[in-house]
């Protein structure tokens, strides 16, 4: 299917001075964007408790925060509305807090738990007195251990004295896991419990359901490292596609896609700033299928033009890049269509990570296809008009060393 006329040429290098200047200022413009006021990132990136409620009667943004917020025990929330035909009034609530137990909590359950305690006692009987006792990564959760059956009702009492945590709600909680070593697991609310404790009392019972939709956490620890290995991921899978493209074709061709690749990637952080959306590991996700889609299209035209360069001996290099890329332009608005039409849907339908992911993908087909054409070629033309101005400074140089 043929959208242009066969035959027929089109001047694109004679305009890319002001689309290389277009794409110079949305790359410096999404890099600083990206210092400030910086990316969003989610709680995979920057650690926190995130949860999704369905609230069952109507209720606003600003009294879902002001609700968390009043009791002092969380930090200024994040609250975003998810749009959700079947749950019309879905919130997204993060907040910074992670643990419930943090180090003066910890001691305190340890004293509690008379952690160490030798002798008779009678506050700390020897069927009450913990020999070990290690903390989930979360603070949801302990692992109690004693020297003899533990008495489970002293245990209930002795963590109600630590005004800090309180137990999760729960048929067998606490429950003895390994009756020979006499190990206890005690589940204690975790901070989604506890916001959803916070807005069941500042909402109401009837506005607030008795379980979140969906409730995680990620540690700052982790979230670092996440952040790390994303970052580290774009480079690599960038570097790879340079060392591919220098054997495919020539060390012309290589520095044009990388920088096509960057160029991409850095446009869709930057609309990802300026509209406020979250940059979490499925946008990490979109940008690496973005940077391949990005190198399709742009080897698809370098191919042309590599042909082109043998059909047509003598022409200027920006001429048969005008040749190349019109011979290849219906291909590539039909692809680059299609591959739309298949986004826009979850784009304009899809709710949470989809509809994100989704808009990546839409501004990156459009960079993409873009940068095929003003990125990619013009710096394969000045790099060859470098590269022959050089090999003809090599010529006239040896032609002087013979005259003389």
């Amino acid at each position: 299917m043929e959208l242009f006329k066969p035959g027929k040429t089109y001047d694109f290098m004679r305009v890319r001075r002001y689309w290389i200047a277009l794409s110079v200022l949305l790359s410096v413009g999404s890099l600083l964007l990206l210092f400030y006021p910086g990316p969003n990132y989610g709680t995979d990136f920057k650690g926190g408790t995130e949860i999704e409620v369905a609230f069952t009667k109507a209720v606003d943004g600003g009294e879902v925060r002001h609700a968390v917020t009043k009791t002092g025990a969380f930090s200024e929330p994040d609250v975003v509305q998810v749009t959700d035909p079947a749950h019309p009034y879905r919130y997204l609530i993060r907040v910074q807090e992670i643990s419930t137990v943090d180090d003066s909590s910890k001691e305190s359950l340890k004293k509690a738990l008379c952690l160490g305690v030798e002798g008779e006692n009678a506050a700390c009987p020897a069927n009450a007195r913990a020999t070990e006792i290690k903390f989930s990564a979360g603070g949801d959760k302990l692992s109690v251990r004693y020297d003899s059956e533990a008495d489970l009702e002293k245990l209930k009492a002795q963590i109600a004295t630590v005004p800090s945590v309180k137990l999760r709600i729960a048929a067998n909680n606490p429950q003895v896991v390994n009756p020979r070593d006499h190990r206890v697991e005690v589940q204690l609310q975790s901070k989604g419990d506890q916001l959803m404790d916070v807005l069941r009392a500042e909402l109401g019972a009837d506005r607030v359901p008795q379980a979140a939709l969906r409730v995680e956490w990620v540690g700052p620890k982790a979230g670092k490292q996440l952040r790390d290995s994303a970052r580290n991921s774009v480079a690599i899978a960038i570097v790879f596609i340079m060392l591919y493209l220098a054997f495919r074709f020539d060390l012309r061709f290589a520095p044009g896609v990388v920088l096509a690749c960057v160029h991409d990637a850095m446009v869709v952080l930057g609309a990802f700033v300026i509209f406020h959306k979250e940059v979490t590991l499925s946008t990490i996700a979109a940008v690496l299928t973005i940077v391949g889609y990005s190198m399709n299209d742009t080897v698809v035209v370098y191919d042309r033009i590599r042909e082109n360069l043998g059909k047509h001996r003598g022409k200027a290099f920006s001429d048969i890049i005008n040749v190349s890329i019109s011979e290849t332009l219906s291909r590539t608005i039909l692809t680059s269509g299609a591959t739309m039409l298949s986004v826009l849907p979850f784009f304009i339908w899809g709710t949470g990570v989809i509809k994100d992911f989704a808009f990546a993908m839409v501004v990156g087909i459009i960079a993409g296809t873009y940068s095929s054409i003003y990125v990619a070629a013009p710096l394969t033309e000045w790099i060859d008009s470098k590269m022959s101005r050089k090999g003809a400074d090599e010529v006239k140089k040896r032609l002087r060393a013979a005259k003389a």
